[in-house]
């Protein structure tokens, strides 16, 4: 199974300690929808994707990474 990795934790961190739930509200789904996207137990829908890096002005490869089957 590819390996889909995030920086979200550490964006909203950085964005002045942002809650979950202000991430969650900004983009349009549940604060469980966030913590399990974080945690690795959700893959988000494109657009959801696009969304997050758009509201931290992060192109989508800084926030979200892939590494195919083959290389994890």
């Amino acid at each position: 199974m590819p390996v889909i990795t995030n920086t979200i934790r550490r964006l909203r961190f950085d964005a002045g300690e942002m809650t979950q739930k202000d991430l969650a509200e900004a983009v349009g789904v549940t604060r469980q929808t966030i913590m399990a996207i974080e945690n690795g137990k959700y893959f988000p829908s494109l657009e959801l994707a696009f969304l997050i890096a758009q509201h931290f002005g992060k192109p989508l490869d800084a926030v979200f990474q892939f590494t195919p089957k083959d290389k994890a």
